[in-house]
């Protein structure tokens, strides 16, 4: 049977848009529901098969339906109120819902707690839709597994085309936002996993600094880089779900720092003229297959430049950050997930099948057929490591890594140019962002002749996202790059 739905629902939707429909009684918050669960059964469950979406919220209709009672007799809670969001599989829910970060071993696992950011966005009036596929245990599985690939979910495609790289981790988060399944979604990143498929499937996503929004409730893979962030179509979009994700967790440590900085309005730095004045430093001095990868097109970034130029930008081009090239030790990540993630896994309920990453891995070797089509090396490889962070290796990686991205790295190149912000191609800046826990924001810029998505990411030094919100939106204004994908 053919649903026939109100003419105002078509795809990329803004949030404003529908604030207003919602306001006007022109729609409600339940038809909204009802027509992104209509395209995600037309379109990624059945059709083109995106299969970005992993699991729906069995409640998702009453809650729209609670917050239309509410709407109506009390009026709206703020921009949020009524809008679904898509969280990434590593983030818990306390509902219906499964929190399993990919994994077959964690299928049924039910979390009891939600959250920090799922908190913050039920009190924002936020309708958590469903969970979002994501590459397995955000890529801390095999060295060989595809972007975008789990045992629990199968493989999300590219909406521009099947064959076009997705990025991950957060591929189902992203593709579902490109791909007009939700309004708006929420990935995490350790390193490029919000700005790689950000940037491979033409949206926003920002990467915020770490601890702007609390670790707490997500799986974790470390303890010093991870953060989650929002995925829009829009600047805007996205800079209204970062705000409302936002504040001090007194079970995070890396929260606190934020109080008296973080903003829960980041919509006040939107700024058509934003790029009036502003000195930005152009990097572009990647390793050299970065150019041959598929992913950089000359003349889209120098594109990218011009635009900068003529909205009044003060360019700073060829920039030298000192320690780009460096061969950065991997001891923080290798040492970090095998102690977070076992200290997680210790702590699930009795019903789940693995408590330690010994259990995980000899529970995928038992079930090899549906979980180990890309292997688990990675898994393995830490299992012999010792499961305490006193090892040199590890003590020296994580200074090395926080004097080198910060003080020979980001804070050096911004100090020296003084620049406001500086322009990478696509997301080569991810590592050393990542590494400093900076924040990065990532826009599209356009499309490569094979119909690939291209984009530039924004990034600056620890709390930057207003400025980097006011540059992105800026130039989103300037180019309006976005074009939907088409599905047949």
């Amino acid at each position: 049977m053919k649903i026939k739905f109100k003419h105002f629902f078509k795809e990329e939707l803004t949030i404003h848009e529908i604030q207003d429909a919602l306001e006007e009684g022109e729609i409600t918050s339940k038809e909204l529901v009802m027509y992104y669960l209509d395209r995600i059964a037309k379109f990624d469950q059945e059709g083109p098969m995106i299969n970005s979406v992993l699991e729906i919220n069995p409640d998702a209709i009453f809650i729209a339906e609670a917050l239309d009672h509410e709407r109506k007799t009390k009026g709206a809670r703020g921009l949020l109120h009524g809008i679904p969001v898509l969280l990434k599989d590593n983030i818990e829910t306390n509902d219906f819902m499964h929190t399993s970060a990919g994994t077959l071993a964690l299928e049924n696992h039910l979390s009891k707690h939600d959250a920090f950011l799922v908190e913050k966005l039920r009190v924002s009036g936020a309708i958590i839709l469903g969970k979002s596929n994501m590459t397995e245990l955000a890529n801390g599985m095999s060295s060989t597994m595809w972007a975008g690939y789990s045992s629990r979910g199968g493989q999300v495609l590219n909406p521009y085309g099947s064959d076009l790289f997705v990025g991950g981790s957060s591929s189902g988060s992203a593709v579902a936002v490109a791909s007009n399944f939700t309004v708006v979604s929420v990935g995490t990143e350790t390193d490029a996993s919000i700005l790689s498929p950000a940037i491979q499937n033409s949206v926003v996503g920002i990467k915020p600094t770490v601890g702007l929004i609390s670790r707490t409730g997500i799986v974790p893979f470390t303890y010093s880089q991870d953060t989650a962030g929002p995925f829009a179509r829009s600047v805007t979009d996205a800079a209204i779900l970062l705000g409302a994700m936002t504040g001090v967790d007194k079970l995070d440590a890396a929260s606190l720092k934020s109080e008296g900085i973080s903003k829960h309005d980041y919509t006040v730095f939107l700024d058509s003229k934003g790029l009036k004045g502003a000195r930005i430093g152009v990097f572009n001095n990647a390793f050299e297959d970065f150019y041959t990868s598929g992913e950089y097109d000359e003349k889209l970034f120098l594109k990218v430049i011009q635009t900068l130029n003529e909205e009044g930008a003060e360019i700073v081009e060829n920039i030298e950050i000192p320690s780009f090239k460096r061969d950065w030790s991997w001891g923080v990540p290798i040492y970090e997930l095998k102690h977070s993630l076992g200290n997680y896994l210790s702590q699930l309920p009795h019903y789940i099948p693995v408590h330690s990453d010994t259990e995980l891995i000899q529970f995928n070797k038992q079930n090899e057929q549906k979980t180990l089509k890309y292997g688990q090396n990675k898994l393995e490889f830490r299992e012999s490591l010792p499961n305490t962070l006193r090892n040199p290796e590890y003590l020296n990686a994580k200074l090395e890594d926080l004097y080198f991205s910060q003080e020979m790295g980001i804070d050096y190149t911004l100090k020296k140019y003084n620049l406001e912000a500086i322009l990478f191609p696509s997301y080569i800046g991810s590592t050393i962002s990542a590494k400093a826990g900076y924040p990065s924001i990532a826009v599209p810029a356009g499309y490569i002749d094979s119909g690939r998505p291209f984009g530039v990411t924004f990034a600056g030094t620890a709390f930057s996202e207003g400025v980097l919100i006011k540059l992105a939106y800026a130039f989103e204004q300037a180019t309006k790059q976005r074009v939907c994908p088409e599905f047949t």
